[in-house]
């Protein structure tokens, strides 16, 4: 029993948790509505590929990302340029492009500019306004054998680096890697100083 002049502890297990349990059981007409809107959307964007714009292969941000390759947001004006379409016709063929994003490897460039080149081969242009074909639209023989494309197309896939292995030589047993690294660096370090000293040794034997 509790001492002195406390309150008397009660014991709070009329809680009544029956009102504060949640359910859900539209899960299964859910999913059939997603898949009938799908399906519609699929029709009205016709012949459009289902997944969308084409999107660049960019890495991920930061130290523990930056090695998986993902989809970005659109293509440069560099990646475009270099792959011979123009910024306005780009959006009308169903490429995404990202007029900020910049190229900071000569890698990453080469390619998106590749992909884009292999997009365009594969792509049939439809015309605007039926039986008024323009320059740029493809023949009446591809359009009557296209197809919609279903699902992602030219997937990015993620590159699994390759270990070689290597016999271990006498050679490579003796060689001292701590050694050399502390040698390189403290070439890295007096660099300056000794081209210093070898152009003030040139110009006293010229004198």
């Amino acid at each position: 029993m509790v001492k002195h002049n406390n309150v008397i502890p009660s014991a709070h297990f009329r809680k009544h948790w029956q009102n504060y349990v949640k359910t859900w059981f539209n899960q299964p007409a859910r999913k059939t509505r997603r898949r009938l809107a799908r399906q519609k959307k699929a029709v009205k964007i016709f012949p459009r590929p289902t997944a969308g714009p084409l999107r660049p292969v960019v890495h991920g941000q930061t130290l523990k990302y930056n090695m998986k390759v993902r989809a970005g947001r659109g293509f440069s004006l560099e990646e475009l340029k270099a792959a011979g379409i123009s910024k306005k016709i780009a959006s009308t063929l169903g490429i995404a492009v990202d007029h900020r994003r910049r190229n900071s490897s000569l890698e990453g460039l080469q390619t998106n500019a590749q992909r884009l080149k292999t997009y365009k081969a594969k792509l049939v242009v439809f015309p605007r306004r039926a039986r008024k074909f323009k320059a740029g639209d493809s023949a009446p023989e591809e359009l009557a054998t296209a197809t919609q494309v279903q699902g992602s197309y030219l997937p990015i896939e993620q590159v699994k680096p390759s270990v070689e292995l290597v016999k271990v030589t006498n050679e490579l047993k003796s060689f001292k890697a701590y050694d050399k690294l502390r040698l390189e660096r403290t070439n890295k370090r007096h660099v300056g100083a000794r081209l210093k000293r070898a152009a003030e040794a040139e110009k006293e034997e010229k004198k």
